[in-house]
Order: C-alpha cells, then sequence, then structure tokens
C-alpha cells in the first residue's frame, strides 16, 4: 500500500511540474540558426528551451502550452513540403493564442513583418547581428508583461474578497440594527 501512495505522489509532483516549466520553441530549419539561439537564450532565461525544424514538429507539441515561440517566416526553403512560419502561425494562433509567437525572418520588407502581426506574431525580429539581444529585450517584455497581468489579477481578486467583505459586514450591521428595533 505504502509503494502505491508513492507512487501516486510521485505522479501527482510530476505532473506539477510538467505544468509549471515554460517553455519556449524554437522553429527554424536552419540547424544552427536554433541551436545558437538556444545556447544564447538558454544563458540568459530560465525556460527550458525545445528546437524544432519545422512548424509541424512544434504543433506536434503545442500541447506543452508554450509560452514563447520564435518562428522562422521561411520554414520551406530546406524542407519543400514543410509549412511556411505564416500557415504555421495561423495554426498557433487557433490551438495556443495566449502564446506570444517572435516571427524571425532574414527579410527586411515591412510587409512581411506586417504580415506576420496580421495574423497574430508579437513581434518580428530581422535575422542579423543585433537579432539575439533584440530576441532578449522582446523576451524580458514578454515576463515584464506576464508579471504585471499576475499581478493586476491578485489585486482583482483582492479587491473583490474586500468588496464582498465590506458588504457582509454592512450586511451584518443592517441586520443587527433591525433585530435592536
Amino acid at each position: 500500500m505504502d509503494d502505491y501512495f508513492c507512487t501516486l505522489t510521485l505522479n501527482i509532483t510530476l505532473m506539477a511540474v510538467e505544468q509549471s516549466t515554460q517553455y519556449i520553441f524554437l522553429v527554424d530549419d536552419e540547424p544552427i540558426q536554433n541551436e545558437m539561439l538556444k545556447d544564447y537564450l538558454s544563458d540568459r532565461f530560465e525556460y527550458k528551451i525545445k528546437t524544432y525544424d519545422s512548424g509541424e514538429g512544434a504543433i506536434k507539441d503545442i500541447q506543452l502550452n508554450p509560452q514563447i515561440i520564435v518562428l522562422d517566416y521561411h520554414l520551406n526553403a530546406h524542407l519543400p513540403n514543410a509549412q511556411n512560419g505564416v500557415e504555421v502561425l495561423k495554426m498557433i494562433m487557433e490551438m495556443q493564442p495566449t502564446a506570444k509567437v517572435i516571427m524571425l525572418s532574414g527579410q527586411d520588407k515591412i510587409d512581411v513583418a506586417v504580415d506576420s502581426m496580421k495574423y497574430g506574431a508579437y513581434d518580428y525580429v530581422i535575422k542579423g547581428e543585433t537579432a539575439f539581444a533584440r530576441m532578449e529585450n522582446i523576451i524580458n517584455n514578454i515576463d515584464e508583461l506576464t508579471n504585471i497581468k499576475a499581478a493586476n489579477k491578485t489585486y482583482k481578486a483582492i479587491i473583490m474578497a474586500l468588496i464582498v467583505g465590506l458588504v457582509f459586514i454592512i450586511m451584518l450591521s443592517f441586520f443587527m440594527v433591525m433585530r435592536l428595533r
């Protein structure tokens, strides 16, 4: 019986850890780009980072609820049958609308950036010398925004609890006064 409870406790603990793990997905068909970005971000953030060479691979793991997805715009450059970045972006937004998708591209064209943003990308980064530093800044901004939203949610809950408590005190006072009459 003790083995059963130990196994059950271990399984519950593993599930809780899995749910609390925060992921970044890196989706690029250039493995060297993926590994360099993974190394750079691993040194700076506590996220678990998973790399994919196609959007289809990332979509298969979308149930891991990644907070951030770095998605190459041209995913079908090396794999002709692969979906391109915008097609994958649309699927991600349908399946995981809370994920922040950062489009990464070698193209410095405004229409590509606008197209990405139109379909739900959080930001657009052009590959180059400053891309990794820009990526770091964007992820820091996402983390800060997430923390602010969490604090806001907590404050709203506290305010609601105080309002309910105040209403309860007023009603109790009213009933006490009515009882005394």
